[in-house]
């Protein structure tokens, strides 16, 4: 009952096929030229503590020096210091 051909599937297989590899093709050629689009002279502004997901992101930096400054000795959040805030 079934009125498709074999040669007909057969060609519709083959046409999948190539659209599958031309699509992969296309997604490789496409991540082949990705390029930084933030200028190294932009990551700055980036890396202002402003940016932070903090809510209080200025208080947040003094309170985590404080916290360096004390626990530097003991190592607790891996930057160094000799736990007398001259780091």
């Amino acid at each position: 009952m079934n009125s498709a051909s074999p040669a007909g599937m057969q060609r519709v297989r083959t046409c999948a096929r190539w659209l599958a590899l031309d699509a992969g093709a296309q997604a490789l050629s496409d991540c082949s030229s990705v390029q930084p689009w933030v200028k190294p002279y932009e990551r700055e502004h980036l890396a202002d503590p402003i940016m932070s997901f903090n809510p209080n992101p200025v208080p947040s930096v003094y309170l985590e020096h404080v916290y360096e400054a004390r626990e530097g000795a003991r190592g607790a959040t891996g930057i160094v210091g000799g736990g007398c805030g001259c780091n």
